[in-house]
């Protein structure tokens, strides 16, 4: 609980309306996106402003107050669940287009602008911001860059790192500072801009991001491939990459996904499939047949049963809509949903889907598998009830047999979600035990009294790994 000389002093800065301590409120802002996670804060406040949150950070510091600064709270690490009390900062406020600049081709926005709204107003004007995490409608430009977010398209475009060119942030004692530009060559030092992409909330709070732009393509075409072997499937994934061809999307749903998102989209899908890809390709119009058409031979001759054409705009639209939808379709299966997003290399593909399958049959647990089969990041996403412990625990050790799999096939514990809370345990198998005393030696020079969304990425004690019983 703050005591009323902070209260005060942030309602001073924030006004009334801005800082909130009602019950209601702390409930609303104890937990996120992701499952069996909720802890309350002491307090929520709204800053309008940059000079706001400088203000609200020094008061804060002042007092060792923790912050933790929070978006729409889509995160599925528990990135943003307040696990040490302390200020719950939403951006929601800062939520303007400053500028889109068409001679340098870059837009500078606050980060507390919807994704959607953002890349639907470039591209009114010509233009195409590629990121597009499923959680589009509803996340913020802010917590894209706090989790570097990925996306459909991240095969060709790449993730959000790759856009964000400049930021304007404050520190935990309340100083400004500013990084990159208008600029796509600046070697002026430590690169801060891409350390803050990613940092989850605990180094600084950004409070203006300078995007880059691109011109759209002039073209696309979308198409399905059903198999009914999965290492056809994934076969089919590393020839097109063989192939020199960079599909934009290059997605992959397993057998159980395809008959949940068939039933909750009704889109008419072989439900005797193991596996269907869903590939996307854009670009100058000849260079789209094209690829489309290589890609279609490629299938053929790794034994696709089908392949199917999106027929216009309209029908490809569906088709995307449904695989963002994935995650929404399990949701509706069982009262408590945890998707995951461990990666590898995308020649391993095949194989990480048969550990996940293997592990889910011996931890008798329901696991559905899809993803970005383009750059190796898969969901298996478990459907259980967080109100039977015994299943839960289950789905947790499955879980840590599945990350131990990423890793020994040359993977990561994670592709686009974060470590939060959530993946903090399992850090050190990816980057060693130097590794994250060098990351720990960041977060002390950022922030000294570890105000900045503390409890989150550094856990208080490493997993061991375990050993896999193949029996």
């Amino acid at each position: 609980m703050l005591n009323e000389q902070v209260r005060q002093k942030l309602i001073a800065i924030a006004g009334a309306e801005g800082f909130k301590d009602d019950p209601q409120s702390l409930v609303t802002h104890s937990y996120d996106g992701t499952p069996m996670l909720q802890s309350l804060p002491d307090g929520v406040i709204y800053p309008a402003d940059t000079a706001q949150v400088s203000a609200i950070m020094k008061v804060l510091s002042e007092h060792r107050v923790p912050l933790i600064s929070r978006g729409s709270g889509t995160n599925l690490c528990g990135g943003t669940v307040p696990v040490q009390g302390g200020v719950v900062m939403v951006m929601h406020r800062m939520n303007r287009i400053l500028e889109v600049d068409l001679e340098n081709l870059t837009a500078v926005v606050q980060p507390g602008l919807n994704t959607k709204q953002f890349i639907t107003h470039v591209e009114s004007l010509g233009l195409f911001y590629p990121p597009d995490p499923s959680s589009m409608s509803i996340s913020t430009l802010g917590g894209n860059i706090a989790e570097c977010s990925g996306g459909l398209r991240g095969l060709k475009y790449g993730t959000t790192k790759d856009y964000v060119i400049g930021l304007e942030a404050v520190l935990p004692s309340g100083e400004i500072i500013r990084t990159g530009g208008k600029l796509m060559k600046d070697v002026a030092g430590y690169d801060l801009t891409k350390l803050l992409v990613g940092s989850e909330g605990t180094l600084a709070v950004i409070t203006e991001a300078t995007l880059k732009l691109i011109p759209p393509p002039k073209a696309k075409k979308t198409m399905l491939a059903m198999y009914k072997d999965l290492y056809g499937a994934a076969r089919t994934v590393s020839k097109i990459i063989e192939n020199r061809i960079i599909p934009a999307t290059l997605e992959f749903l397993d057998n159980p996904t395809i008959r949940v998102v068939d039933d909750f989209a009704k889109l008419g899908l072989p439900l005797d499939m193991e596996a269907i890809l869903l590939i996307e390709q854009d670009g100058d119009p000849a260079t789209v047949e094209r690829d489309i058409a290589m890609i279609e031979n490629i299938c053929r001759s790794e034994n696709a049963d089908r392949i199917a054409v999106a027929a216009d705009e309209e029908e490809a639209l569906k088709l995307l809509t449904a695989r963002r939808s994935a995650f929404t379709a399990l949701a509706r299966l069982r009262p408590t949903t945890i998707l995951e997003d461990a990666t590898v290399p995308r020649s391993k593909i095949a194989d990480m889907v048969m550990e996940i399958n293997r592990i889910a049959k011996k931890h008798d647990v329901t696991i559905c598998t899809f993803g970005h089969a383009g750059d190796g990041n898969l969901h298996p996403t478990a459907t259980t009830d967080a109100r039977d412990p015994e299943e839960v625990h289950r789905v947790e050790a499955a879980f840590e047999e599945i990350f131990e799999a990423a890793i020994r096939l040359g993977g990561t514990i994670t592709g686009e979600h974060g470590v939060g809370l959530v993946k903090a345990p399992f850090l050190e198998w990816k980057v060693g035990a130097a590794g994250i005393e060098v990351m720990k030696g960041i977060k002390q020079a950022f922030d000294p009294f570890n105000l900045l969304n503390p409890g989150k990425v550094f856990a208080k004690e490493s997993r061991k790994r375990v050993v896999i019983d193949r029996g």
